[in-house]
Formats: structure tokens, C-alpha cells, sequence
């Protein structure tokens, strides 16, 4: 093994996985064929600018259409409109957007053809109470579901009922069009109706099995909420209904192959790879001391794996929030920090934990960085980790000790990526 500086290894172990994600590649080894009628692109998700892009680039016949992107800096686009919304909070402009989708696939014939590209962030990117509620409603259900730590795929169940888009209603709009769907998978399991609540593939998941999520969970939502909930017009679209019939759903980048091209990456400067799972959820905090037990159990015993290694995991992990006393961060920085506080004074050991598509949580970075002496960094700049983690300030505890890892907005999103190098 040749002398690798750790943090330039785990960088280039993310960018593999990020370049494993690309839109232009993955939407050329799928382009379905030209319709006789029109061509009408929506989209919605983080990635949904360099995917609307990636299509006009590859797509030689006329097209029309618009996807929805969140606030900030986008790719620009010639022939399909970049609208714009917020994350992870909805927004007025996300109302608009949603309307203008539905719109856009308005009085299509059998002959059209219907283009959807679906990333992971859309479920808040397309806000689209039901009649009777509200936008407040919908973010008032929004902020319920983040703080309940609940996983993503309880959330989206509980989504796709309160809307007039999620759930499959989008394509059902579109009918008698065929719908494409491309998705770049940001939930464990790849299911593409649960990445953005699947707007344009429905999944089998009830009205019933909503009900009880929001009571296992505890949820506190509107009562205008509730009522719909308890009605039969919540009831989203059954997958085997006829306006799905000759509609394809394809996914064309996800967190496994993200990881299998990171482990690629490794064992070409001579680290042995192992993937533990392309699916972890749980509590980021819980998941943290568990990835900090494995580090320290090959750090000191050689197993289960030898060293050197780069253990490599992905999925998406949850922060429950109690109360307004929080701070700064997302699910990677609290999972790294949590790590850090249990390989404390370990040698040997150095870990990256970010989200693909380089945001995580509210703040500019994508995650950070750890290892045996970032405790050490904290309580020398004045900051007492496991207070910033009982209080969820991941953020404020890594920006003092310099260990944020900053990459900037990657046009995809593939969700979670966790790398801990053992020496």
C-alpha cells in the first residue's frame, strides 16, 4: 500500500461515488423512444436541473416541459424551464410549481409521450395540498414528519396521502400519455415510489398504513389534516389501475452503485474495501456508535475485517428532534459526530461522512470529516461535543474544530455516503 494522505482518499472515495451518479451517463442508457405525438419533460429534485439538462443534450427530436429545482444555483437549461422551490421546507413558489407540472401534462394524447425525472428532495420541492387544506397544512405535515424520526419511507407514505400530486397522481394526470419515469434512487431498497413521494409511480402502501404511522410516530398535525386522513378522498392511486398500465419506471443511479464505484476506488491505491449496507437507516446518533465500534474492533483486533480497509455504507439515517432547543447540521454531521466521540483518542482511524448531493441539512457543507483527534479540536476551540450533540449542532462542533467537509452543490443525489478508513 503506498502512503496515502486520508482525507485526499476519502474526497476521492466520494467523488467516485458522485461521478457513479451522473446524470448524462445514466439517462443515455436509458432514453426511451420517440413518441409520434409530443415530447413534455417534467421533473422535480435536487438533481433535477443537470437531469433536464442530460436530457436536452441527449434527446434529438422536439421537446417541451419543466422541472423543479430547489433554491440556489442551478444548470441552465435551453428548452426546458427550470422552476425553482424550497428544501427542506415547502414554499409558495413549490405551490406554483406543482400547479405548473400539472398543467403541463394537461389534454395529452395517446401518441405523447410524458418524460418524468424524479431525484430525491421532491416530496418537498411539489407542494400540492388537497382540496380542503392548505399550504400551511401541507408544511405544518412537512416539519412533523422531519422531526418524528420516522424513516423515509414511513414519511412518504404519509405524504403521498396528503397531496394532489404525490402517490402516482402526477402520471395519472398525464393519462392517456405514456409515462417514462427516470429516477435517481435516494431511499434504502431503491423503491422509486418512494423517492419524492413518487409523484409518478404509485406503490401499494394504504391509506390505513398512513393512519397508523402518524399514531405510531406521535405526529401532532392540523386538525383539517386529520379529518382528511380520515376520509376516502386521502386515498391515493392503486398501481394496478388502468392509467398505469403501459407506463415504464426505470432507476438509473442509486447509493449501491455509488458505493461499488467508491470500493473500485479504493483497491486501485491498494485499501481493501467492504460494503456494509447500501440500506442503513436508524437513528444517526445510534448509527454512528455502531460504525465507531466496528472502526475500533478492526482497529484493535484486525476483524472482522484486516487492515487496511475502508469500511463503506449508505442509505439514509434520521435525527429526532424534541422541542425548539437545536442547532446547526444534518443527519451525516450528527452521525459523524457521535462517531468522533467514541473513537476518541484512537489511532489509525479517519472517516468522511456526506450527503451525495453535497448538502446536508440547512448549512453548505455536505458533512465532515472525524477521527481519533477531532474531539481533541473541539474542546480546544471552546466546544463541548456531546453538548452540540444532545442539542443536534453537528454543525457549530465540526466548523470549530475545521473539519467540515464543503464540496458544493454535485447534481445528483444518491443520499447517504459514510467512509472510515482503518490503518
Amino acid at each position: 500500500m503506498a502512503s496515502i494522505e486520508p482525507r485526499s482518499f476519502l474526497t476521492s472515495l466520494f467523488e467516485a461515488a458522485v461521478a457513479a451518479a451522473d446524470p448524462y451517463a445514466a439517462i443515455r442508457a436509458h432514453l426511451p423512444e420517440r413518441p409520434k405525438g409530443r415530447t413534455i419533460v417534467i421533473g422535480a429534485g435536487k438533481a433535477a436541473s443537470q437531469m433536464a439538462a442530460a436530457f436536452e443534450r441527449l434527446w434529438d427530436g422536439p421537446l417541451d416541459g419543466a422541472v423543479v429545482a430547489r433554491h440556489g444555483p442551478v444548470e441552465k437549461c435551453e428548452r426546458i424551464e427550470v422552476l425553482q422551490s424550497a428544501h427542506p421546507v415547502p414554499d409558495e413558489a413549490g405551490l406554483a410549481a406543482s400547479s405548473a407540472l400539472l398543467k403541463l401534462v394537461e389534454g395529452l394524447t395517446a401518441d405523447d409521450l410524458v418524460v418524468a425525472l424524479i431525484s430525491g428532495g421532491g416530496s418537498a420541492l411539489l407542494p400540492a395540498p388537497p382540496d380542503g387544506l392548505t399550504l400551511e397544512d401541507e408544511i405544518a405535515v412537512n416539519r412533523a414528519l422531519l422531526a418524528s424520526g420516522a424513516p423515509i419511507s414511513a414519511m412518504n407514505v404519509v405524504r403521498k396521502h396528503v397531496s394532489r400530486i404525490k402517490g402516482g397522481r402526477l402520471a395519472l394526470a398525464a393519462t392517456p400519455a405514456r409515462v417514462v419515469s427516470l429516477v435517481v434512487s435516494d431511499v434504502p431498497g431503491d423503491n422509486p415510489a418512494f423517492v419524492a413521494s413518487g409523484p409518478t409511480v404509485p406503490d401499494w402502501s394504504s391509506l390505513e398504513d398512513a393512519r397508523e404511522i402518524v399514531a405510531r410516530y406521535g405526529m401532532v398535525l392540523p386538525e383539517r389534516v386529520m379529518a382528511h386522513l380520515a376520509s376516502d378522498a386521502a386515498r391515493a392511486p392503486s398501481p394496478d389501475g388502468p392509467g398505469f398500465a403501459d407506463n415504464e419506471v426505470h432507476v438509473i443511479a442509486s447509493a449501491s452503485v455509488s458505493l461499488e464505484a467508491a470500493a473500485a476506488r479504493a483497491r486501485e491505491v491498494g485499501i481493501q474495501a467492504a460494503i456494509l449496507s447500501d440500506a442503513i437507516e436508524g437513528e444517526a446518533r445510534d448509527i454512528g456508535r455502531m460504525h465507531a465500534a466496528l472502526a475500533r474492533e478492526v482497529a484493535l483486533r484486525n476483524r472482522p475485517f484486516a487492515k487496511p480497509v475502508v469500511l463503506l455504507s449508505g442509505g439514509e439515517t434520521t435525527v429526532t428532534i424534541s422541542g425548539n432547543n437545536y442547532g446547526k447540521g444534518g443527519r451525516n454531521s450528527e452521525f459523524l459526530l457521535s462517531l468522533a466521540l467514541d473513537i476518541d483518542g484512537a489511532t489509525g482511524i479517519d472517516a468522511l461522512a456526506a450527503d451525495t448531493d453535497g448538502i446536508d441539512g440547512s448549512e453548505d457543507n455536505a458533512g465532515a470529516f472525524a477521527n481519533g483527534e477531532s474531539v481533541a479540536r473541539m474542546r480546544g476551540a471552546g466546544v463541548d461535543p456531546r453538548a452540540h450533540l444532545a442539542r443536534h449542532d453537528a454543525w457549530s462542533a465540526f466548523s470549530a474544530s475545521g473539519d467540515l467537509f464543503v464540496p458544493g452543490p454535485t447534481g445528483t443525489n444518491v443520499n447517504d455516503f459514510r467512509a472510515i478508513l482503518i490503518r
